[in-house]
């Protein structure tokens, strides 16, 4: 009996010890133990983002709109008197220079016409001449003398009009270019040519390369700046704009804008597709790779970037030019971090570890 007290009492000492020992000794808790695990994580946690340093330069953009080749001037060469259509001169594709004759219209009683100017004008002067020694001797009074020389310039004028309706049955070229269009053949209709058609001349000498420009991109295009321009052919050529129009167009709000190109062999067309590009005025522009560029929470384009502390910024941006792999950009300041690996991984506001994207690359490799 004395045995078995002698262990009860042994027992309940060792818990009673045990349970003191909970309270007098350290020893770690769970509380303690997770919250270091929670600290080892978030330190070896921290996403690794690739960031490049921007530098902000001038930059000069590129305005290229798509449009159409367009001749200097074309004209309807008409006739301007009536007669039968005795010569053709030309035919499509014939080059002609100023004065050169197109057509000519033959009507008899033009000739007739000036043959009898040329008699009264002959008659007036020699009636001059004859009454004019009369005079001198006070035959005749010298009133007459100047009654005389009125008709002798009557007559003059009167050999003038008829000569210059002789030369209007001979058609010419206004200026330089190629025939585009005959309208008429020869021996057609008689006494009912003035007025009409006889062919279509063009101009293909300066070309123009003609564009509709956008009012937010009139304020860069300068006369007098050079451009590129590009036919669906593949040839390129270069002019310069001479013509940027003051009155946008009432259907579409655009400018027409007219660039002179040299053309003098007539390789460039009327009427053929197009692509101009126009420099514009250079301004402060970053250059970025085409990656880079993310939509933030609300929507907007931009890049993600990493401050000094490593905490994850967004900053939006403009594009100015896209160079396919590359984009010109604006709204980043001088010196700024940019993500440009793993930027759509993280959020604004995250800490992260930034490296170089060239050490990224080499430990890549």
């Amino acid at each position: 009996m004395k045995a078995s007290r002698i262990t009860a009492l042994g027992l309940v000492a060792a818990a009673g010890l045990w349970i003191a020992s909970g309270h007098f000794l350290p020893r770690e808790s769970s509380e303690s133990r997770a919250a270091i695990t929670t600290d080892q994580g978030d330190a070896k946690k921290l996403f690794r983002v690739a960031v490049i340093e921007t530098s902000v330069v001038p930059h000069s953009r590129k305005l290229t709109i798509a449009g159409r080749t367009e001749a200097d001037k074309r004209v309807t060469v008409t006739a301007r008197t009536g007669g039968v259509l005795t010569e053709l001169k030309v035919k499509r594709g014939t080059w002609v220079k100023e004065g050169d004759i197109i057509a000519v219209l033959s009507d008899d009683s033009r000739a007739a016409q000036v043959m009898q100017a040329e008699s009264l004008v002959t008659q007036r002067r020699t009636e001059l001449e004859a009454k004019r020694r009369l005079i001198a001797t006070g035959a005749m009074p010298r009133l007459d003398l100047v009654n005389l020389e009125a008709m002798l310039k009557a007559a003059e004028a009167g050999l003038a009009a008829a000569e210059t309706e002789r030369d209007r049955g001979v058609v010419r070229a206004p200026w330089a270019g190629v025939v585009n269009e005959v309208s008429v053949e020869v021996g057609q209709a008689a006494f009912s040519m003035a007025g009409r058609e006889i062919a279509t001349l063009v101009s293909l000498d300066p070309m123009l390369a003609v564009v509709e420009v956008a009012e937010r991109k009139l304020a860069g295009v300068k006369l007098g700046e050079s451009a590129e321009v590009r036919l669906v052919t593949g040839e390129t050529a270069r002019g310069r704009i001479r013509f940027v129009a003051k009155t946008a167009s009432q259907m579409t709000r655009t400018y027409r804008v007219e660039v002179e190109l040299p053309n003098p062999d007539g390789v460039i067309p009327d009427g053929i597709t197009a692509e101009v590009s126009v420099q514009l005025a250079p301004i402060p522009a970053t250059r970025v790779p085409r990656s880079a560029l993310t939509i933030s929470s609300n929507g907007d384009v931009g890049v993600r970037s990493v401050s000094e502390g490593g905490i994850v910024g967004f900053l939006p941006v403009s594009v100015l030019e896209d160079e396919q792999s590359l984009m010109w950009v604006g709204g980043i300041a001088q010196g700024t971090r940019v993500i440009v690996r793993g930027q759509d991984f993280v959020r604004e506001g995250q800490q992260v570890e930034a490296v170089e994207a060239s050490e990224v690359a080499a430990t890549t490799k």
